[in-house]
């Protein structure tokens, strides 16, 4: 029994570490690589071992807390943060009608009554939070943590649909209301047309460039991008009426975007006819939906039923199943990626698939194969749920052929012919011949010419084209292209190769933490980069650090040391840095620190929680009395300095390992 329990707190905290990482994609990043079935069966898995063990719950645990938007504590945020008035929560959901039936049971059990529901269709976009006082918008804010997100006015400003003054006078004279910022397909068709144009990375569904667009710097480019909103949610002390569907239609009478949609079912079995309706009707519609909402009609009602830590009681979303079809696996094909990971791909009978033709689809790894003991000519289930790179969900094995075989992995490179490895830690095997593989050289262009590292206006068609004609091999290559090089190439003009020559000098510019970054390393991110960089200073003394300098950085751990160290410990690598500072990339941290004090001298420090300052400056003031900001609490962290509603795991991990927790006002005594 003993046993079993410890199997289970180990599976829980697996799970809250998957699922806090696919947050992190989702929210943040904006790239998620999971499809919303695929997260939701995760969190169920999830709350119902929390349940089964309750001696394993946690405040932290994401089951409690509303997925966030927000930065890391250790990214800089290049947006003001702002409090919401009222919590903004997330909605519980479900794939299954009887649960809906559930739901209302509980409802009619709690109230005493039956009830009327509002259906509203759930659009896939990015939540906003909008402030109106006498008449006029003066706030925006994403919904971040549920308490605190991202002030985008001066972007939502930009949102042409969106009124800035409403019509009328039976408004309230202060309050917020609650929607949905979408991007509708034919936007995101034109955007990624032209991000294809210019060679750039596409968008993989409207709800990331939704997302992406709003958390852009330049309103002026938001408004190019054609967002639109649909809102849904009214709060305010006043009341202006007894219904949700009333205050909606008259929000609608104000000229604020609601969805003409919305329909008051007056039970559950009506509920169910408007969700059959619409999972067919929805693919007519010019914007992505990915459920229904189902909410009590009566306002009463709601505040009877309340809410929980993380979402009302008397809503909840039905979500419509990812589209899937059944289609014969014809061949597996072993592509190489930059850093040598070697990913199955299926190659299918085409399939019609959320509006695309699908002929190929990740296998991910050769354990997710085994798992699913794939042959080839099987016929195989495929899903592109949320509109994410298509993927293989299961065999339908009643079907397969007895010809049928099972594929065999590769032992070699299917590009250079280097035998494969595979580390214990690894679920992929790789490539290990990184200096000398074709694949992973071209894809090392790519990465280095991305416009979150040199920003160089190059594609993977030009650089294919490049390697073919023994143009670039190494990254100095790159430099030293030149006009006539790129004229003699298919589709290359005057006019495109001079806008790629000043690209070219453009980049030479880049901060060093942006050309760390573009080198490729194996682990190492932007924000890893950056850390790197700041810590460091220069190139020098970072290729001259041993694994536990490195790990003496905040957000560098052990397997991201071994990385770096490998990488520097390369004679090749070595050698094309040195070449690269020959042409003139910045190696070193330019910026010179302002420093007012060392009363900080030797100690790290890690922020949480909110202040009387934006957090950002209460950060600049550590470094600014010669302190080091630490993004997580370890042995190393000196003091954690604590706001209000500071982090519960970071106040614990202090406590356990004694390090000296201090407040706002210790800490302005500190450095004087």
């Amino acid at each position: 029994m003993k046993k079993k329990r410890e199997d289970a707190g180990a599976r829980i905290a697996q799970l809250r570490e998957i699922i806090n990482e696919q947050n992190r994609r989702y929210y943040v990043e904006n790239q998620p690589v999971i499809s919303d079935f695929e997260y939701d069966l995760l969190l169920n898995e999830l709350q119902t071992l929390e349940k089964t063990y309750p001696g394993y719950f946690s405040e932290n645990s994401p089951t409690v807390r509303v997925g966030s938007d927000l930065s890391d504590d250790s990214v800089a945020s290049e947006f003001k943060q702002a409090t919401h008035k009222y919590p903004m929560l997330s909605l519980s959901n479900t794939y299954d009608k009887d649960e809906l039936y559930a739901f209302n049971e509980r409802i009619v059990k709690s109230v005493e009554s039956q009830v009327d529901y509002v259906c509203e269709l759930k659009i896939d976009g990015s939540a906003i939070s909008l402030s109106y006082y006498n008449g006029r918008l003066v706030r925006a804010v994403t919904r971040g943590d549920g308490t605190t997100g991202d002030d985008v006015t001066s972007n939502v400003r930009k949102i042409k649909s969106l009124p800035q003054s409403l019509k009328g006078s039976d408004y309230p004279v202060e309050f917020e209301i609650r929607g949905e910022i979408f991007m509708p397909w034919s936007s995101f068709d034109e955007i990624n047309k032209k991000r294809e144009e210019n060679e750039e990375q596409l968008f993989a569904n409207p709800r990331n460039a939704a997302a992406g667009s709003l958390k852009l710097l330049d309103p002026r480019i938001v408004e190019e991008r054609g967002l639109e909103t649909i809102l849904y949610h009214f709060v305010s002390e006043e009341k202006i009426a007894d219904s949700h569907y009333e205050v909606l239609q008259m929000a609608g009478k104000w000229g604020l975007p609601v969805s003409e949609h919305t329909k008051v079912c007056k039970n559950m079995d009506e509920v169910i006819d408007y969700l059959n309706y619409w999972d067919n009707e929805r693919k007519k519609l010019p914007y992505p939906t990915d459920g229904v909402v189902i909410k009590v009609n009566d306002l009463e009602l709601q505040k009877t039923l309340g809410f929980t830590s993380k979402s009302p009681r008397w809503a909840t979303a039905y979500k419509f199943k990812a589209e899937q079809s059944l289609t014969k696996l014809l061949s597996i094909d072993y592509q190489v990626g930059r850093t040598g990971a070697i990913t199955p791909v299926a190659n299918l009978e085409p399939v019609l698939l959320s509006g695309t033709v699908v002929k190929r689809a990740s296998l991910h790894n050769l354990d997710q194969m085994s798992l699913m003991d794939i042959h080839i000519s099987d016929y195989v289930y495929v899903e592109k749920g949320g509109e994410i790179i298509p993927k293989i969900t299961g065999v339908e094995l009643s079907m397969r052929d007895k010809d049928a075989r099972i594929p065999k992995f590769p032992e070699f490179c299917p590009d250079c012919g280097t035998r494969l490895v595979r580390e214990e830690s690894e679920a992929k095997h790789f490539c290990p011949n990184s200096e000398q593989c074709p694949t992973q050289i071209k894809a090392k262009f790519l990465h280095f010419s991305g416009r979150k590292a040199m920003n160089i206006l190059i594609g993977e068609a030009t650089i294919d084209q490049l390697y073919n004609l023994n143009l670039i091999r190494k990254l100095p290559d790159i430099f030293k292209l030149t006009a006539d090089d790129l004229m003699t190439m298919d589709g290359w003009k005057e006019r495109s190769a001079l806008r790629f020559l000043e690209s070219l000098e453009e980049s030479k510019k880049s901060p060093f933490f942006k050309v760390l970054f573009a080198l490729g390393i194996r682990y190492i991110g932007e924000n890893s980069a950056k850390s790197l960089a700041n810590h460091f200073g220069n190139i020098d003394n970072l290729i001259s650090a041993s694994k536990e300098d490195l790990t003496e950085v905040g957000d560098i751990g052990e397997v991201m040391a071994q990385s770096v160290s490998d990488y520097f410990s390369s004679p090749g690598n070595l050698n094309v840095i040195k070449e690269l500072k020959e042409i003139g990339l910045n190696f070193e941290t330019t910026e010179k620190k302002e420093i007012l004090s060392e009363k900080l001298k030797g100690c790290t420090v890690v922020v949480s929680g909110n202040f009387s300052l934006q957090r950002e400056e209460i950060k600049k003031m550590v470094e600014l009395h010669s302190g080091k900001n630490g993004s997580s609490v370890t042995s190393k962290t000196t003091y954690l300095l604590a706001g209000e509603k500071p982090g519960p795991e970071k106040i614990q991990k202090a406590n356990s390992l004694g390090i000296k927790t201090i407040t706002e006002e210790e800490f302005f005594k500190l450095i004087g």
